[in-house]
């Protein structure tokens, strides 16, 4: 397990700056520091996805960026600014919920691009606000399904043409509710939990195959996550039973449309594009040397001293053991 290149642990935001968003070494090899790379992203309908998939693309990547129900404004939208722009750019369907159209479509993009895939980005996800108890299992089950399963079913499909190659990168968008809960999040945190630790599993697994999984934790940034979560709030507040919304005043009132936390910027908002930076900067990053946490916001990341302790705890408890050289793969 010598011969494994080991990633470095990075958590800083300070190499998040500069006027292309990447790191000065990034820039210095590169003008087009993503040329060559052909990365899929989910969920680029709107928020990091479709930032990301524009930026990804400026950077000189091939991108195929992906979402639900096409035709819609949105693939048009990305679709013109490829054209003209002439961005190595492709648009297609994928819904993470069909794991039928999740296959189909890795394999189109495979075909387009002459060969496996060099990242995919898990990016597609939905928040449903309200206290625990109100979640019904219809709610529970699509934060699940997108959030989780969504993930998995996009690795799946990628993930025996990267070994084929013996290389990849996995990119999974986290969040700063991966490691921390707050109050009437709904299962939003749950799920990001879950993503947290199939993930740091997957990249554990991976290591032999020579594909590296790098997991994104954003804190609150104003993207189009908001207006989707406010309808699904919504729905879910006008569905469940009286007898679950007793005890909750203050939170059955938010979930209601003309309550609902603002969607937009606010006064002050960090910028969004911080995410897809982040992300551009981890892509260019040599082969086994790319984190396996990032921490993204421009003030409070109070994960980090969770990620600290995760990290010196996994190493402690399976660093001497049969899977020691896998996990030091990882942190080390």
């Amino acid at each position: 397990m010598a011969g494994f290149d080991r990633r470095t642990v990075m958590a800083r935001a300070g190499f998040l700056l500069g006027a292309s968003g990447l790191a000065p070494f990034a820039l210095a090899q590169s003008a087009r520091p993503l040329a060559g790379k052909s990365i899929l992203v989910t969920g680029t309908s709107s928020g990091f996805g479709r930032l990301g998939a524009e930026h990804y693309a400026r950077l000189g990547a091939r991108v195929f960026a992906t979402m639900r129900n096409v035709p819609r404004p949105e693939a048009d939208e990305l679709r013109d600014i490829a054209m003209r722009d002439r961005l190595d750019l492709h648009v297609l369907e994928l819904d993470v919920l069909s794991e039928e159209q999740v296959n189909k479509t890795i394999a189109e993009a495979e075909k387009i691009n002459g060969g496996p895939l060099d990242v995919l980005v898990n990016n597609a996800g939905i928040n449903i606000f309200g206290p625990v108890e109100m979640q019904d299992i219809e709610a529970t089950r699509l934060s699940f399904d997108t959030n989780v399963y969504g993930y998995l079913r996009t690795a799946r499909a990628a993930l025996p043409g990267m070994r084929s190659r013996k290389s990849g990168l996995i990119v999974n968008v986290s969040s700063q509710q991966g490691r921390m809960v707050a109050p009437n999040g709904g299962i939003y945190s749950a799920t990001k939990f879950a993503v947290e630790s199939m993930c740091e599993q997957l990249a554990y697994e991976l290591v032999p195959h020579g594909i590296d999984v790098a997991i994104i934790q954003p804190g609150g940034f104003p993207t189009g996550i908001g207006k989707r979560r406010a309808a699904l709030t919504a729905a879910l507040h006008d569905r469940v039973e009286d007898i679950h919304k007793q005890g909750y005043p203050a939170a059955v009132a938010a979930m209601k449309p003309a309550d609902a936390p603002p969607t937009g910027p606010w006064p002050n908002a960090p910028d969004p594009m911080d995410v897809p930076r982040a992300i551009a900067e981890i892509i260019a990053m040599p082969a086994g040397k790319r984190p396996l946490r990032r921490a993204v916001h421009p003030g409070n990341k109070p994960q980090l001293e969770i990620n600290r302790v995760s990290q010196e705890s996994q190493i402690a408890w399976l660093g001497d053991g049969p899977s020691g050289p896998l996990v030091k793969a990882v942190y080390d």
